[in-house]
């Protein structure tokens, strides 16, 4: 059996030894009734971390973003974000279907956005108008290739927003690789915001899971959203367990990843019918335009290899480093790059 080299998502990574020994140990209750200990501990990790009064956990971002818009907002209101916003672009119609909200769509160079760019977007007080509630900000953001927001541009969006009474929630998701990349705490990225999504099962390595953080009023009827939605879980103290291991052990080594994405971009760059700028890597995700062939053609010849991507459209590839693929994964996936171009 041919042994790949997955660079689909830092989601395909599987649980450590270390991580199932204290999943299988885990101290478990019903959540919903809030008598699960591992799954509290969890919550109130996660919102010290991020500087919030509470934080509940979720199957996944997914959730964590949907139940954020709902709570933040109306039917018919409207939500600002980027274009290419996870919240818009891959969470099936979300906003549409469980919030009924519309999505005001800023366009931006790799997912970031100015405070002139929301003034600009946002839509008169008329009574013919949805009325704008919330700006979403992604940290970092997939499809820019993992781009990290200037904690400084976050503010001026913060205030922007605040002048227009708007609230802010920023989808977290790989929030954890900003840290890491700029050694800029996670609270401080999360003071400027409402609502906060992290996910654990990323670039973290946990097998399940995303909290949503936000003062203790927001929380409590977040809860309630999450068991509308389907979200309420029972003894889920056993993936808890993982995310709470991998929360106090994997955040550091993210610039691992970090570092061996750069390791790949360096090499990528520099092969001919491939174009990439190594200052647009950030983290650790690798995006790249393919010009000598399809990119999924050049997908299909990597998988032959050993080598799993993801085409993002007809001439573009992402790349995503994690856990699980080491620096000598690395160097093996460049070769069959080579070999392949």
């Amino acid at each position: 059996m041919t042994r790949f080299i997955d660079l689909r998502s830092d989601t395909i990574t599987q649980p450590t030894p270390e991580m199932r020994r204290a999943m299988a140990e885990a101290t478990v209750g019903d959540d919903v009734f809030d008598e699960d200990p591992t799954i509290g501990e969890l919550e109130r990790e996660t919102a010290k971390i991020l500087s919030m009064p509470a934080a509940v956990y979720m199957p996944s971002g997914t959730m964590t973003n949907q139940v954020a818009l709902r709570c933040h907002t109306e039917p018919g209101d409207e939500v600002v974000m980027c274009e290419n916003a996870h919240i818009y672009f891959y969470e099936c119609g979300g906003p549409a279907a469980l919030s009924g909200v519309m999505c005001r769509l800023l366009r931006t160079r790799r997912g970031i956005f100015t405070a002139d760019d929301l003034r600009a977007g946002l839509m008169p007080s008329d009574l013919h108008f949805p009325r704008t509630k919330l700006v979403c900000v992604e940290n970092t953001h997939n499809r820019g290739g993992g781009s990290i927001w200037p904690v400084e541009q976050i503010a001026e969006v913060s205030e922007a927003a605040r002048q227009a009474g708007l609230r802010m929630h920023m989808d977290g998701a790989r929030l954890w690789n900003a840290s890491a990349a700029t050694g800029i705490p996670e609270s401080k990225y999360a003071g400027y915001f409402d609502s906060v999504s992290v996910c654990f099962s990323k670039g973290l390595g946990a097998p399940v899971g995303s909290a949503l953080a936000g003062g203790e009023e927001f929380i409590a009827r977040a809860r309630r959203i999450r068991k509308m939605f389907g979200g309420g879980m029972r003894q889920a103290g056993i993936i808890a367990a993982g995310a709470l291991h991998a929360l106090r052990n994997h955040r550091e080594r993210l610039t691992d990843d970090h570092a061996n994405a750069r390791r790949l971009a360096e090499a990528l760059a520099a092969m001919e019918g491939i174009e990439l700028d190594v200052a647009d890597v950030e983290t650790n995700i690798v995006v790249f335009r393919v010009t000598s062939m399809p990119a999924a053609d050049l997908v299909a010849k990597l998988e032959a290899a050993g080598v799993l991507l993801l085409d993002m459209g007809p001439e573009h590839i992402r790349a995503v480093t994690r856990l699980m693929v080491d620096a000598a994964g690395i160097d093996a996936a460049i070769a069959a790059f080579r070999k392949a171009l």
